[in-house]
């Protein structure tokens, strides 16, 4: 029987959880063995990633995952940094223009300029290395498989649902594990919802999160490629780095500037105005004449 990309890539995922499951724990005793101590969150986290990544390349045939990721990818060099650079200009004018809206409502200073300066390098290639892979996960690979089930629309809302859910499912507790405790992965995903909890951090985040799902995979149906959406996400992550380093108080700041939760900026209603905005401009800021043909 014939099963949709969606119900393979859900068996994928409920793979790789399990494998986090029972490998976690183990690879808490060879870092201690290694002398090295981290949280087993944090230990937990890395190993969903490792082991989701091994299941989706034991089943990169029946995902099409190199067909997927080639054809989000394989595009002219030029008109694609031209995208990218695009999406990274829009970006930083966005954060600009809700750091303007933070000072003016009450943001307590500005710190050191030049120290902040100083981390943007830093900041931009981890921000640039974490837009590529979740830009080739999220929009090339979930949404692009997603596609063919459902067409365009459904899969856009079903894919950025799943974005924001997936930014907001990990465990805030900080515990160390010392020993081998075979029960540690599955304490850690029971506390993985605990966000959720907490309806007035986790709604205001969600939609944020959302929104900008929205926003970055329809770039991606427009463009039929994910190097606006890179550039874009890129610029949003290096704001949301910088944001504690300039604006001081946020606590001071109304929420709708300042969202909530561990993520800066994407819980304010300025943050989800700025993201409706975008949306509403793609088509002529990404170059894109026509949207790819449904599914």
């Amino acid at each position: 029987m014939h099963r949709s990309f969606t119900a393979r890539f859900a068996l994928v995922l409920a793979a790789g959880v399990a494998g986090a499951i029972v490998l976690a724990p183990l690879a808490v005793l060879g870092l201690s063995a290694a002398g090295w101590r981290f949280p087993f969150p944090r230990i937990f986290d890395r190993t969903v990633m490792a082991t989701l990544l091994l299941a989706m390349l034991w089943a990169a045939r029946d995902l099409n995952l190199g067909s997927l990721l080639s054809r989000a990818f394989r595009h002219p060099a030029t008109p694609s940094i031209v995208r990218a650079i695009r999406g990274l200009v829009v970006a930083i004018c966005a954060i600009s223009i809700l750091f303007a809206l933070a000072l003016a409502a009450g943001g307590s200073g500005i710190v050191d300029l030049g120290a902040a300066a100083a981390l943007i390098p830093k900041y931009f290639l981890s921000a640039i290395a974490i837009a590529i892979i979740e830009e080739g996960f999220f929009r090339a690979f979930l949404l692009g498989g997603m596609k063919g089930d459902f067409g365009n629309r459904v899969a856009l809302i079903a894919s950025a649902a799943i974005y924001a859910v997936a930014h907001l499912v990990r465990s805030p507790a900080r515990f160390y594990v010392t020993g081998y405790e075979p029960a540690a992965g599955l304490i850690t995903l029971a506390h993985s919802i605990d966000q959720f909890t907490n309806p007035a951090i986790a709604i205001p985040t969600l939609i944020g999160l959302f929104l900008l799902g929205i926003v970055l995979g329809e770039a991606y149906i427009l463009t039929g490629s994910v190097y606006f959406s890179i550039g874009l996400h890129s610029g949003f992550v290096l704001g949301a780095k910088l944001w504690p380093k300039i604006i001081l108080g946020r606590g001071a700041l109304p929420w709708w500037i300042a969202g909530g939760g561990a993520i800066p900026l994407i819980g304010g209603a300025a943050a989800w105005v700025i993201a409706i905005v975008i949306l509403a401009m793609l088509r002529p800021i990404t170059g894109a004449r026509q949207t790819a043909p449904d599914g």
